[in-house]
């Protein structure tokens, strides 16, 4: 959602040449571009190749179609900013989960300021034909993108496309790189940018999701926080795709609250409420800047607090664990210490999120909560200068070096902070699959501790450098 710092396509070439980031800002109401057909017609390479950067995208089961992913991104070659969605195939026959996906891509596109319709290059099945005439009615909101056209040649087949009347056409190899930069600027031709704007980082409100099972005392805690500013609105400024349940000021901080509705899991709930429950997670994560994640210290973590975890860990958004109801617990020595070491016990993948205990029936334990909120927000924004970095990093590859052997050797060249909230990194090495899954671990955790950004998830990314490229 935040401006990046460095386009990670270019970092090892770019971050040399200065160790100043941007200005850094935060985009509001940019312009939403939705990627939409059928399945295997690129949309996921296509999204990653407009982002540029690959974004882990898993299918859980073959068949079974992804939940939609945000992601904002500069268009190539230009100046603006966008909103680029990568949805779901849409399947001619459907039932159950796939008829719910599919209707999660129709709402996307109706919401859409742009939709790039893709199909295949070489195929047109009766799926496309469908959904072609869906998208009719939304024609001037739409690109026809004919992917997998890896040559000239293929640009031939266009009267196969033509009988649709969508234009423009544009005939594109998203995995080959064909044509993309044209893609772009017909994009930006079509959005109306006026209403984008920026505020700084430091200026801009909190975005904060309060998450949980019910009756963890998310009411209790939300009516503590927001006290009589507490309203339900839509289309506040700065989160205009957001749901928010309200706005509050703590300590000169403004702070939103994002609406987290639906997010829940009964004991017999249906696979469609619980694919709604999980989309609806994922949407609030991805938008969130601070996640605090609302927990009963007797129960510990519930299967959906650690689906919720998953997603932020993958998403790179920092979550406070927040024992509730505290005032019901006995009032003894090293209570806090032990819930917390069991917490972290069953949970070590998430052992560097912070731990506190609230009350908010009793107000306390809040102000310590809220503090932890800014905090974090400081550090998910932190810049790190790329020179002090790696002066770090070859620090400690000195006085730890990677076990020795032929199979795990490995030399650093360069190390860049590739993006922050969430905070990235890319490592450029000799032999990328050199480097063992301990000692990646072993540099997350001294990012974490050198450049004080203990709570905070760290994303690192390990690849062969250029030199190493060049001679394969």
């Amino acid at each position: 959602m935040d401006s990046k710092k460095t386009n990670p396509q270019t970092a090892e070439d770019s971050a040399s040449s200065s160790d100043t980031a941007e200005t850094l800002l935060r985009y509001e109401n940019l312009p939403l571009v939705v990627l939409a057909g059928r399945p295997n017609v690129g949309k996921s390479t296509l999204f990653n190749r407009l982002i540029g950067r690959r974004r882990a995208i898993t299918d859980p089961t073959p068949g079974v179609t992804r939940d939609p992913i945000e992601e904002e991104c500069l268009l190539r070659g230009t100046d603006h900013r966008v909103i680029v969605v990568d949805t779901g195939g849409f399947r001619l026959e459907r039932e159950g989960l796939d008829e719910l996906v599919v209707a999660r891509t129709l709402a996307y596109i109706r919401r859409a300021d742009l939709i790039l319709f893709m199909v295949d290059a070489v195929e047109i099945t009766p799926e496309d034909e469908e959904f072609a005439a869906f998208l009719r009615p939304f024609s001037q909101k739409l690109i026809l993108v004919v992917n997998k056209a890896d040559s000239p040649e293929r640009d031939a087949l266009v009267w196969a496309h033509a009988r649709w009347g969508f234009e423009p056409v544009l005939f594109v190899s998203a995995e080959h790189n064909r044509n993309i930069d044209e893609l772009t600027e017909a994009i930006a031709k079509r959005l109306d940018f006026t209403s984008v704007s920026a505020v700084s980082l430091e200026k801009a409100d909190i975005r904060l999701a309060i998450m949980g099972k019910p009756n963890t005392g998310k009411s209790t805690l939300l009516n503590t926080l927001l006290g009589q500013e507490r309203s339900i609105v839509s289309d506040v400024p700065g989160t205009t795709r957001d749901v928010v349940e309200g706005r509050f000021t703590w300590k000169g901080r403004g702070i939103v609250v994002l609406d987290t509705a639906g997010i829940r899991r009964k004991s017999k709930v249906t696979e469609q409420v619980e694919y709604y429950s999980v989309t609806r997670s994922i949407a609030v994560v991805n938008r969130a800047d601070v996640i605090i994640l609302l927990i009963e210290a007797e129960q510990g973590l519930s299967d959906q607090d650690k689906k919720i975890s998953a997603f932020a860990v993958e998403a790179g958004r920092p979550v406070i664990f927040a024992f509730s109801k505290w005032d019901r617990m006995p009032n003894m020595k090293n209570v806090f210490e032990a819930a917390r070491d069991r917490l972290r016990f069953f949970f070590g993948q998430m052992a560097y999120a912070p731990v506190v205990a609230i009350s908010a029936k009793e107000g306390t334990g809040i102000d310590k909560l809220m503090s932890t909120v800014i905090s974090l927000y400081a550090k998910a924004n932190r810049v790190i200068e790329t020179s002090k970095l790696n002066q770090a990093v070859a620090r400690w590859i000195e006085e730890t070096p990677p076990p020795v052997g032929p199979r795990t050797h490995f030399k650093l060249r360069y190390a860049v902070q590739a993006s922050i909230n969430p905070q990235r990194f890319i490592f450029f090495v000799t032999r990328p699959e050199a480097v063992a899954e301990a000692y990646r671990s072993f540099l997350k955790n001294k990012i974490r501790s050198e450049f004080g950004l203990d709570g905070i998830p760290i994303q690192l990314e390990i690849r062969a450098s250029r030199k190493e490229r060049l001679r394969s």
